[in-house]
């Protein structure tokens, strides 16, 4: 039977993060291994929630499922990285690891897809699902690396632009069939854990967004592949903890996540012309909204900020890289459902 340990990383979201794990389980029935609810130190009552929900919940008796407290909030990467040096410590045999947002619920057969996609394909070191919402609708679930022809692509929104640049535009959208890809989203991966053991885990200088891209590109960059897998389906509530889909203004951190995206896999100069690319499509498509009298949908202010940020992190070094090994154990103690 092969091993995986599923993390659940929460933050505030105790009752769905106990569903994902309980949808985790029920797809885990000729599967082995450990399924770890990590808080991201929530500052309400959601360790001792999801406490109480284990304790009082009927799981496989073939899974190890305890509740974890990282004792800090430093953002998706922090959290699950916690979350993954527990379970080699729990279930060192585990020949996988899969990552699952509280807000996602595995459908059957959705995990033991992806594992098997990877036994069949040894090239391939991360995997990742269908992801749909709650409406049944298709997410984005695969992607291109970004660049600065897709940066222009995205800010223009200019249909020609889109089918000259057609090699460049991020979201993949839904492919007609599994393969490589770019990156896939961290709501439902399954990574290998041979594979961290040599690349490391995620890079802790994000604090959100961008983390997964690095990885996979990471990934990429030492050989290996990254696979869309379509016959692994997952329903994504999606943004539930981050309120991504109703910021009014786009957070500091996205935008601190971002630079150091580029200036530390390519270069400054290479982040500059990025943020150039964009402000030109961005500028471009409101003087197209102006003369076509539509409203700009952009957040607020958000070219200001984005002027202002990459100026000012222009003249800062670029932080220092935060790989964590795959054998560091966890800097708090296990604070588990046991005790």
């Amino acid at each position: 039977m092969t091993d995986v340990v599923v993390v659940v990383l929460n933050y505030k979201t105790p009752d769905l993060a106990v569903q994902a794990a309980r949808s985790a389980a029920a797809a885990m029935k000729d599967l082995g291994g450990a399924i770890l609810l990590v808080d991201n130190a929530s500052p309400d009552e959601s360790f001792d929630q999801m406490q109480t929900q284990v304790a009082t919940t009927d799981w496989p008796d073939h899974l190890t499922v305890q509740v974890l407290q990282s004792g800090r909030n430093g953002g998706f990467g922090a959290g699950n990285n916690f979350g993954i040096r527990a379970g080699r410590t729990l279930c060192p045999q585990a020949e996988f690891v899969y990552i699952l947002n509280p807000d996602a619920q595995v459908e059957q057969g959705a995990i033991t897809a992806l594992v098997d996609y990877l036994h069949a394909h040894p090239k391939a070191a991360i995997a990742g699902s269908w992801i749909y919402g709650e409406n049944g609708q298709d997410d984005c679930s695969a992607f291109r690396f970004p660049g600065i022809a897709s940066e222009f692509e995205a800010s223009i929104r200019f249909g020609p632009v889109t089918k000259l640049l057609k090699n460049y535009v991020v979201p993949l959208h839904l492919p007609s069939a599994s393969g490589p890809v770019g990156w896939i989203v961290g709501a439902s991966m399954l990574v290998r854990t041979d594979v961290l053991s040599r690349i490391g885990l995620f890079d802790e200088t994000y604090f959100l967004y961008f983390e997964e891209t690095d990885l996979c590109l990471r990934a990429y960059r030492a050989g290996y592949e990254v696979h869309f897998v379509r016959e692994s389906k997952v329903c994504h509530i999606g943004s539930v903890s981050t309120g991504m889909g109703t910021w009014a203004r786009t957070p500091q951190y996205w935008y601190e996540s971002r630079w150091y995206y580029y200036s530390k896999n390519y270069n400054r100069l290479y982040a500059i012309a990025a943020t150039a690319m964009n402000v030109l499509g961005a500028s471009l498509c409101r003087v197209r909204r102006w003369v076509e009298r539509k409203p700009n949908t952009d957040a607020h202010r958000f070219l200001r900020d984005l002027i202002r940020h990459d100026v000012q992190a222009l003249f800062r070094p670029t932080p220092p890289t935060s790989i964590q090994t795959i054998t560091d154990l966890p800097a708090t103690r296990l604070q588990t459902s046991a005790e």
